[in-house]
């Protein structure tokens, strides 16, 4: 525009005839730059990886001429959605977590990235999965660009389950590789960890709807009635009720589990660091925490094998606000976003479980020199993750049928299975959208 502008002022002195205009002092570089754009870009997770996000966006300011980013951060997903309810602006660019993106959608702070991205000749394709694209996209766009895919897995300690002991007794265990870890050697580890005299408790599952459904899918049942748009969940079903009732034999043995007393006392995860229970369920942002406790051995397996390998995850990717400042800056930090140099940094603080499978192969995930050993486990069971349907009420949901599903695992004496999980789907179909009934009769 400085340059049109220029030509423009000399064509009307030319026209206007007589002496030649006086020399025009030359344009400083300050006057000559062209405004930059200000970004946000808004990430939750841990003081650490706050840390390596700011490192990131520091690493794209120092070389972008167009535009500035700044970073704004929240402890928690929850508390990132809360602010968004509470009338925060959206930022430019944000974290968000899968479970979020169809309110997101529906709230209108979100765009297709897809054509920006093939736009900057970026070849996403090869380097990240086709079920993590999936797991992004709606109406045939990929909303939100996968950023991390943790599955949910087993961590274990490596003094009460120990492998190695197990085997020399002829009880059969995991392969050296972690590749598969069966029911019957989940039941096995937990009656082995758990030792009455040392107050020591084999393992322990959070009774929440989240914490079962690994279970429930690996063994052949489903969560949902339906994939796509459910109207209810499917804990009634014949199928779902015999992998409870699987399930149920482990997690309901006082023997193996920790007592309502002690959870009163502290959490599964807090009982863990202390070396009092064998396992837990978790996802891959408890590493930095885990390796923090002294004294604490740990390592991870598969979640247990029933009819079936199957395992939950939480997911998250990057988003555009379509009313961001600039559409094009802010593709672009996109890209530098999902560049693996820039994931590789994120990656190293060890809560991410990167989608680029170009750095979730590399030394900046598997860090093995550093517990967990078998970190392998967590890009290895990404296949088999079942992703529930996109919901807009998958909080107010949990809240519904979480007390109840708690009560398969507490509740005393015979579990009345069938009657508890009838009434599951019932609250389930209170939060659940329902099918609208066509009253009008044919004449």
């Amino acid at each position: 525009m400085l340059a049109l502008g220029a030509s423009l002022g000399l064509a009307a002195c030319s026209d206007e005839g007589g002496d030649a205009p006086a020399p025009q002092p030359e344009p400083t570089g300050q006057a000559s730059q062209v405004p930059q754009v200000d970004l946000t870009f808004g990430a939750w997770g841990a003081p650490e990886e706050i840390s390596a996000y700011q490192q990131a966006v520091r690493q794209f300011n120092q070389v972008s001429d167009a535009s500035r980013v700044e970073l704004r951060s929240w402890p928690t997903r929850e508390a990132f959605v809360a602010a968004l309810r509470r009338g925060t602006d959206v930022p430019d660019v944000y974290l968000a977590s899968r479970r979020d993106l169809t309110w997101l959608r529906e709230q209108g702070w979100t765009r297709p990235v897809d054509e920006l991205l093939d736009e900057r000749d970026v070849s996403f394709g090869d380097v990240y999965s086709r079920d993590a694209q999936e797991a992004f996209s709606a109406d045939l766009k990929l909303q939100c660009m996968p950023y991390g895919v943790s599955p949910m897995v087993i961590y274990y300690n490596e003094d009460l389950v120990d492998l190695d002991t197990m085997a020399e007794r002829g009880i059969s265990v995991p392969p050296e590789s972690h590749s598969r870890f069966t029911f019957d050697q989940f039941r096995a580890a937990a009656e082995f960890a758990a030792k009455p005299r040392r107050g020591t408790r084999g393992v322990y599952i959070d009774p929440t709807l989240r914490g079962l459904s690994p279970f429930v899918y690996a063994g052949g049942g489903e969560v949902f009635d339906d994939e796509d748009q459910p109207t209810s969940l499917d804990f009634s079903s014949d199928d779902t009720r015999e992998a409870l009732e699987t399930t149920l034999e482990v997690l309901r043995d006082p023997r193996l589990t920790l007592s309502q007393d002690q959870l009163d006392q502290a959490s599964g995860l807090e009982w863990f660091k202390r070396g009092k229970v064998g396992m837990i369920a978790g996802f891959r942002d408890l590493v930095p925490e885990l390796r923090e406790v002294d004294g604490l051995d740990f390592d991870v397996l598969p979640m247990p094998t029933l009819d079936t390998t199957a395992t939950i995850g939480d997911l998250t990717g990057l988003c555009l606000d379509p009313d961001t400042e600039s559409l094009v800056e802010s593709a672009d930090f996109l890209v530098h976003m999902i560049s693996s140099p820039e994931v590789a940094v994120v990656t190293r603080a060890g809560h991410l479980v990167p989608a680029n499978q170009e750095v979730a192969l590399s030394e900046d995930f598997l860090q093995t020199d550093e517990q967990p050993a078998s970190a392998g486990v967590f890009t290895y069971t990404n296949r088999f993750m079942v992703l529930p349907p996109l919901l807009d009420t998958y909080s107010e949901l949990q809240a519904a049928v979480d007390p109840t599903i708690g009560e398969l695992v507490s509740a005393p004496g015979v579990l009345p299975l069938d009657e508890l999980t009838t009434q599951i789907d019932e609250e389930s179909r209170e939060v659940l959208e329902q099918p609208v009934e066509d009253d009008s009769e044919e004449e």
